[in-house]
């Protein structure tokens, strides 16, 4: 039953506080019905004997404390879902913004889901393919994990996300390999990253099987608190419903805390850490905790956030609180970008806690633990005999030394870099792996199996030579 009151008492920001209610509800979504006759959405953020502050979604000018009335719904926000979404790009609060009709459908679902139950979870264990070496090989991705990408401004990690957006598959023992349903949901993003993302995914037919949110950077930064939350519900039902496997790209997610602060402030709630509430790890933890796999069900949810860090400090609020509740992060080097690295991932810094889950001889291939550990450990002290360069110079090196050197840099430019249309199996990264460690003395090899070097590794070796 819908109630209508017209006892706005303040206004302040996006918060309207609304004397005299009844029984409104946390997040109960509310129509504000402005002076000229303009309608608004919202949603009830807080009650208390009779007081409710009321989140407007969009811009609070022209609201009135006298004339604006507020009327409650008894509903809190509920989307539309059926296997239509599939190719529809609806803009940041869920109206279809693609000049297709609005989605019907019977079922509506609330947006504000729960993290799924530990006792209901399964544990991850499905190798996915995203057709990028420094992932799959060295940080690989499990079907149902949450692995966000840590970026900075200016660094090309759109181009990275709808890269893996095109080419991930799954790969199941017993089951034929099978393309992602990609659910994206883009936060404060400009007009040119929008069309970059429509055009590229229209281009390569990937939105025929893509469902995209798209909040810009100049509407409400409000509405950026409810896109993740459309996206998650969305693929939520496209998974545990119609069993589909779901890839959820949620990009920018520094946009979204930010929305999350200036909230905060208009409540005037006593702030965290740098400004930031101190429930954002609560927060962020109610849209990570989404992903993953069920007992019983055939689809998963896999996340793949991306944050940008402000002022390229990993310990920033965002990140650090991010990086405690996500399985790893994959880590975007600015360095490797001014080399023109693509695609530029640090693969020291980077890291999936799952991905000795999804590796093996039935998943991918016996030789892979080996190989990845032994790839980055030549790296690393590639990596460190560079700083020593610096200070004594190259000629001060041992033979072995120079090889390791020289190791890291062939790394980066045959290994890290790949086209932004290579993909390679995992298989093809391997093999390039063995290439690459034929270059450094062999009794170094100490962290991959003398059968494995035998069966995968003598070849290139030999070939090396030659």
């Amino acid at each position: 039953m819908i109630k209508e009151y017209q006892t706005v008492k303040e206004i302040f920001g996006p918060i309207v506080f609304v004397e005299g209610v009844d029984d409104a509800a946390y997040n109960e979504v509310v129509q504000i019905v402005m002076p000229n006759g303009e309608k608004k959405k919202g949603q009830v953020l807080e009650t208390t004997k009779g007081l409710v502050a009321v989140q407007v979604f969009g811009t609070t000018a022209g609201l009135d404390t006298k004339k604006t009335k507020i009327r409650f719904t008894g509903e809190t926000l509920r989307i539309p879902v059926s296997d239509e979404v599939l190719g529809r790009v609806f803009s940041g609060d869920g109206t279809p913004i693609d000049g297709g009709p609005p989605i019907v459908s019977k079922e509506r679902i609330d947006v504000n889901g729960a993290a799924i139950n530990p006792t209901a979870r399964a544990s991850p264990h499905d190798f996915i393919q995203t057709g990028i070496s420094t992932i799959d090989a060295l940080n690989t991705l499990v079907r149902g994990q949450k692995l966000p990408i840590f970026s900075t401004a200016g660094l090309p990690h759109n181009e990275i996300a709808v890269q893996i957006a095109r080419q991930a598959t799954v790969r199941k023992e017993g089951e034929k390999s099978g393309d992602f349903v990609v659910v994206f949901a883009a936060m404060g993003i400009t007009h040119a990253e929008a069309s970059f993302f429509m055009q590229d995914f229209e281009r390569t037919g990937a939105l025929e099987r893509a469902v995209m949110f798209l909040n810009l950077a100049n509407d409400p930064s409000i509405e950026r608190i409810i896109t993740p939350r459309l996206a998650l519900t969305t693929a939520e039902y496209l998974a545990f419903e119609r069993d589909m496997q779901v890839l959820v790209i949620l990009t920018d997610m520094t946009s979204y805390c930010d929305s999350l602060r200036e909230i905060s402030a208009a409540r005037q709630e006593v702030p965290g850490r740098r400004g930031y509430p101190g429930y954002m790890y609560t927060d962020l933890s109610s849209i990570y905790e989404r992903a993953g796999t069920i007992h019983g069900k055939k689809g998963t949810v896999t996340q793949l956030p991306i944050l940008t860090m402000p002022e390229e400090d990993i310990t920033h609020p965002i990140p650090d609180l991010t990086g405690y509740i996500t399985e790893g992060q994959i880590v975007l080097s600015r360095e490797l970008h001014y080399k023109n690295v693509y695609p530029c991932i640090d693969v020291l810094p980077s890291l999936s806690r799952l991905m000795n889950l999804g590796i093996g001889p039935t998943r991918t291939r016996e030789d892979h633990a080996g190989v990845s550990s032994q790839l980055y450990a030549a790296y690393a002290e590639g990596r460190d005999l560079r700083n020593l360069v610096a200070v004594v110079g190259e000629e001060a090196l041992s033979e072995r030394d120079k090889k390791f050197l020289s190791f890291a840099n062939v790394f980066e430019n045959r290994f890290v870099r790949q086209g932004k249309t290579e993909n390679r199996t995992i298989e093809e990264s391997l093999d390039l792996g063995w290439e690459l460690l034929a270059g450094i003395p062999e009794n170094e090899l100490k962290r991959v199996k003398p059968e494995h070097y035998e069966k995968y590794g003598k070849k290139f070796r030999k070939e090396h030579k030659q």
